[in-house]
């Protein structure tokens, strides 16, 4: 196991899955995106989001003009498809908590996308920690702080760098500036896939 950088709280394990586990994960994902395909979600200002996403487990986290929520089904009307082992191994190995996730969202970055600083505070347990697994192109991690404003730092996540949110970082601002498109070879197209797993029950 790579020993994580700890910034601001998150534990950032740098490299820690090796090229043929990025490339089984791929695999995996391509299997649950046909079960449940990306989408184009908007805020619920009704204003499109860069980033399309879709989910995996029990629960997706959604968007829309109805606010930010967790629902039992995609906004097309299927299950979600289950979290994939190899995924579930990562959070088990990382996470240091007794619970599996219900959710695994997947967000998928093109070119140009980026993600606003944020907090993941839609789970009822803030006590789990959010494992974020980096698959593909190079993302400009920013960090922030609890409460918004004051000063970030910003890290690049290659692919196969896992971070953990939990403790003091849990619910910290966090978001993706920009991604360096065709900087990894791991998904034919293009662009970085980005999982969150999260406790949310």
């Amino acid at each position: 196991m790579s020993d994580p950088l700890t910034i601001r709280g998150f534990r950032i394990y740098p490299g820690h899955l090796g090229r043929p586990t990025q490339e089984a994960l791929a695999e995996d994902l391509r299997a649950c995106l046909r079960a449940a395909p990306l989408y184009q979600p908007v805020t619920p200002r009704g204003q499109a989001m860069s980033v399309r996403m879709s989910s995996a487990g029990r629960f997706g986290w959604v968007t829309d003009r109805r606010g930010y929520r967790y629902e039992p089904r995609h906004p097309d009307g299927m299950d979600w498809p289950p979290i994939p082992d190899s995924i579930l191994h990562i959070w088990q190995e990382l996470a240091d908590f007794p619970r599996p996730p219900d959710c695994c969202l997947i967000n998928w970055y093109g070119e140009g996308a980026r993600m606003g600083l944020h907090q993941d505070k839609d789970e009822a347990d803030f006590s789990a920690p959010v494992l974020s697994i980096s698959l593909g192109d190079d993302g400009l991690f920013r960090m922030g702080n609890t409460e918004r404003g004051g000063t970030t730092q910003s890290l690049w996540l290659h692919s196969g760098d896992v971070v953990v949110m939990g403790g003091e970082a849990r619910l910290k601002h966090h978001g993706v500036d920009r991604i360096r498109f065709g900087s990894s070879t791991l998904l034919p197209k293009g662009g970085r896939i980005n999982l969150t797993l999260r406790v949310v029950t």
